[in-house]
């Protein structure tokens, strides 16, 4: 199996995850606040702290499955644990400047660009 293959398969598992649980916390607690991503982005975030480690002291997994597992299937469910882990690995050597500018960078950085996105949509699509 082949890396592009196992990050395929892994992340159709993972979006469907995610599509599924945010839909059942939607259901259950409402559109109010976004629980459904807040949950997936924390599980995530747990899940890839558990893999990493897993690999380091434990598992010797193949590169194939390492991928299947980490990019794909968490990087279908929430691109946000890849995100934990590099801010962890900065933190863990001792980076923590730079961590917190990765930290800061990274969501103000999405939330300004999904901002300008929208402004960009709304000027070429709106009426």
């Amino acid at each position: 199996m082949n890396h592009l293959f196992a990050v395929a398969i892994g992340g159709a598992i993972g979006a469907s995850g995610r599509y599924l649980l945010n839909a059942q916390m939607l259901r259950l607690l409402g559109p109010a606040f976004p629980w459904g991503i807040l949950t997936i982005n924390i599980v995530g975030s747990l899940a890839m702290g558990f893999l990493a480690g897993a690999f380091a002291l434990k598992y010797d997994l193949s590169p194939e499955m390492r991928s299947f597992l980490t990019t794909g299937i968490l990087g279908g469910f929430t691109t946000f644990s890849a995100f934990s882990l590099d801010a962890a690995n900065m933190i863990e050597r001792g980076d923590i400047g730079l961590a917190g500018l990765y930290m800061a960078g990274s969501v103000a950085g999405a939330v300004g660009a999904l901002f300008v996105g929208l402004w960009i949509a709304r000027m070429l699509f709106s009426a």
